[in-house]
């Protein structure tokens, strides 16, 4: 019985940990392409002389995207592929029949036209159409053909109200996750760096902090994979009001975040050659490590500031990380100083590796002035400006519809409020 009581567990387990994460992308995403599927398949059985219309729930399937913005170009993209390739086999049909050469010809003009038309990554789709339509008898070609058009109609059509009617989520907050993971991750490694200082460094202790701050790289995909999605989230999505600012808020975050990574990088290789230039000997004078633990204590405390900034959603809250960001670059700042001062003292006492003293502090600095506030700013006001520009040029009537309704600029950077989660 026990065993039994397991295996009924091992079983609901999984399902139950589903319904728990319901408010994850996956787990939304599934449940939303099954209601849509099977809508489209109800709705092609009403409209369709086929018996199984499954050609309409394949396609609600693939063009319900977990964003609004994805859905439209997927649903556009994915009908015309269909229309091309049920065209192109009725022309084949009219000349040849179905034999090998045919096959192989079909398929290596669908695939070319498929390029011309610019259906994207559906272009595989466009042979699979006409294969499907040519493998019929010729006189069924026609009738099979244009179902098959009003199938993929039917599911693009529900697929793309569903999403109308009930709007996907705005994947903000798993984005905003990752970044402050990215960060998590960063500051203990500023941390580790912060006791590594302290007395003698064995090369291997000094070689895993290089290899951990590599695994960042790895960090910043996976986070940029996450952004992507909620950027898109944000496209054309009736529920935020101020999308292109929440979008240039984490990207230009991410992107501030990635170069001090980088920097971290290198801050971690200079402290490797440093631990293998003085085998059996701290790294730094007593005074030194002390300072340098405290430095990287408050760069440490800097970045999972930066980190809370750019992904609040509430005002207030930003102007509390703000400040503690402010206060943490300035004792940074103060703490650098007095590092700086002691590395001279002791580079003019004992010269060896100077060059690698002066490298760190100028790795310190390149990561204190990407966390800037002003720079930040800076960076902020140029990117809205730039993408601003750009939609005004590749879509001057939406400019000339908001000025003559008088409408405000969509970036005001007093204005950031993302819907809730």
């Amino acid at each position: 019985m026990a065993g039994k009581g397991r295996g009924v567990r091992d079983v609901t387990d999984p399902l139950l940990d589903l319904v728990r994460r319901h408010s994850e992308p996956v787990v939304a995403q599934t449940l939303r392409s099954t209601v849509a599927a099977v809508l489209a398949y109800v709705v092609a059985l009403l409209l369709s002389s086929e018996p199984a219309p499954l050609t309409a729930p394949l396609t609600a399937l693939l063009v319900v995207q977990v964003t609004l913005y994805t859905t439209l170009t997927t649903g556009v993209r994915r009908v015309n592929s269909v229309v091309v390739g049920v065209v192109i086999a009725i022309g084949f049909s009219s000349l040849v029949g179905l034999t090998w050469w045919s096959l192989g010809l079909i398929i290596l003009a669908s695939l070319v036209i498929g390029r011309f038309v610019r259906a994207g990554e559906f272009v595989p789709e466009v042979a699979i159409s006409a294969m499907l339509v040519l493998g019929v008898t010729t006189t069924r070609v026609a009738a099979t053909a244009w179902d098959r058009v009003l199938e993929t109609l039917i599911g693009a059509v529900v697929g793309l109200l569903f999403n109308v009617l009930f709007v996907p989520p705005v994947w903000v907050q798993p984005a905003s996750e990752s970044i402050e993971h990215l960060a998590g991750r960063m500051r203990d490694l500023l941390l580790r760096l912060g006791d590594q200082v302290l007395g003698q460094v064995p090369v291997a202790e000094a070689a895993a902090r290089l290899h951990e701050a590599r695994q960042l790289d790895h960090d910043v995909v996976q986070v940029d994979a996450a952004l992507r999605q909620a950027e898109d989230s944000l496209r054309m999505n009736p529920r935020v009001k101020e999308g292109l600012l929440s979008r240039v808020v984490l990207r230009t975050g991410l992107d501030t975040l990635e170069i001090s990574a980088v920097v971290l990088r290198t801050a971690c290789r200079t402290l490797t050659d440093l631990a293998k230039a003085r085998t059996g000997e701290p790294l730094f004078r007593g005074d030194i490590a002390g300072a340098l633990r405290e430095l990287f204590g408050h760069m440490a405390r800097a970045v999972e500031s930066f980190a809370v900034l750019i992904t609040t959603q509430v005002s207030a809250s930003a102007e509390e990380a703000e400040d503690r960001l402010v206060q943490e670059l300035a004792a940074s700042r103060a703490s650098r100083e007095v590092v700086a001062h002691l590395l001279l003292d002791g580079v003019r006492e004992h010269p060896r590796q100077w060059q690698l003293h002066g490298a760190l502090l100028a790795e310190i600095d390149r990561i204190l002035d990407e966390l800037d506030v002003a720079k930040r700013s800076e960076r902020l006001v140029e990117e809205l400006n730039r993408q601003s520009r750009e939609q005004r040029e590749k879509y001057p009537w939406v400019a000339k519809l908001r000025a003559r309704l008088g409408a405000a600029p969509e970036h005001r950077l007093d204005a950031l409020r993302l819907p809730p989660e």
